[in-house]
């Protein structure tokens, strides 16, 4: 994508305007939007420095896939299950208590989700199999994180 480029080199002021004027002190300006700078380019590098370290979001994936995973699976179960027992006659179970038992379960693969991340460990260690004391200080880790920088 050129647009920037384009953009800057429609900006560029000519040695002299139409009327003989001399243009000089305008090119000393910069021209560049302040995105540009090499301050803000280094400031975008140590941004993605911070991210999550590697060996954290591992720990994160797995939590979610087993938090997430199993309770999905199971709301998909329920389905199949229900539709067994139905249509074999073995029990006549209503819709309504397929549905409700299935929205629980895809609920509980959401709630899963977010327990994945915050239950992570930070740590080098992995910590503990729940991982219940850890999150408190992600919560706070996650606040901070979205608080505004102040600007000058």
């Amino acid at each position: 994508m050129n647009l920037p480029i384009n953009i800057l080199k429609m900006a560029q002021l000519p040695e002299k305007n139409s009327t003989g004027d001399n243009l000089n002190d305008y090119k000393s300006k910069s021209t560049k939007p302040k995105s540009f700078k090499k301050e803000s380019i280094s400031k975008i590098k140590r941004s993605r420095q911070s991210g999550i370290p590697k060996q954290v979001a591992n720990r994160m994936a797995r939590r979610i896939a087993i938090t997430t995973g199993l309770p999905t699976i199971s709301g998909m179960g329920v389905f199949v299950v229900s539709y067994l027992l139905v249509s074999k006659g073995i029990a006549d179970i209503p819709p309504a208590l397929t549905l409700l038992t299935s929205a629980a379960c895809f609920l509980a693969g959401l709630l899963g989700l977010s327990y994945g991340i915050l239950s992570a460990s930070w740590e080098d260690s992995p910590g503990s199999l729940l991982g219940l004391e850890h999150i408190g200080p992600n919560i706070k880790r996650m606040k901070s994180a979205f608080k505004k920088v102040p600007t000058k």
